[in-house]
């Protein structure tokens, strides 16, 4: 892809196929006949570039020291959004279940995280980070995705800003309309639910 005049996520999405139609299990557990898969996006290095600008775009008064994404889904944009900005980047994984910092990775003491995430439907995973950057006495000042599935329902104390606000219905796996029609399902998603 040449560098565009004029890059827009929705035409970026478009052009990627993230948005898959189906039946899926998301991370929640529930079902839905749509699922968006931000990988596709950010395989190409020169969209991954445009999309970490944009979020950079948003965060720019930030004062950001080091952004941080959760492994999966956050590794690859949180890379391109401290690009942009010209910080660190970290990413947090899970070890026996708990978000941690490994690798040699550390947060500094008042260090003004950003956390960037490819997705945010619960803000769970994001929340967690939170959590655990706090622990390590940063200073959480904002969290930015390039999706908010949310419709304005997360638990976040700071500023949350998305490149795109997207609904899709879901459905309780013992309600869902696509089973009982006998679609075969899905299970697109990187961390494994409880609830599948």
């Amino acid at each position: 892809m040449k560098q565009q005049d004029h890059w827009e996520i929705r035409e970026a999405m478009k052009r990627t196929g993230v948005l898959k139609e189906g039946h899926f299990i998301l991370s929640s557990g529930r079902h839905s006949a749509r699922y968006m898969q931000c990988a596709q996006l950010l395989q190409h290095p020169a969209e991954a570039e445009e999309a970490g600008r944009a979020i950079a775009s948003l965060f720019r008064d930030a004062k950001v020291d080091v952004v941080v994404g959760p492994a999966l889904g956050g590794v690859i944009i949180a890379h391109e959004t401290a690009r942009a900005l010209g910080v660190r980047c970290l990413f947090a994984e899970r070890k026996e279940g708990t978000m941690t910092l490994r690798r040699g990775f550390t947060i500094q003491p008042g260090e003004r995280v950003l956390l960037v995430e490819d997705v945010v439907t619960t803000g769970g995973s994001v929340q967690e980070v939170a959590k655990l950057v706090e622990a390590l006495n940063g200073k959480v000042v904002g969290i930015g995705s390039i999706v908010d599935r949310s419709k304005g329902q997360t638990p976040f104390q700071v500023p949350f800003r998305s490149l795109l606000e997207f609904t899709m219905e879901t459905h309780a796996p013992n309600d869902c309309p696509l089973c009982k029609e006998g679609i075969p399902v899905e299970k697109p998603g990187s961390r494994h639910s409880v609830n599948a």
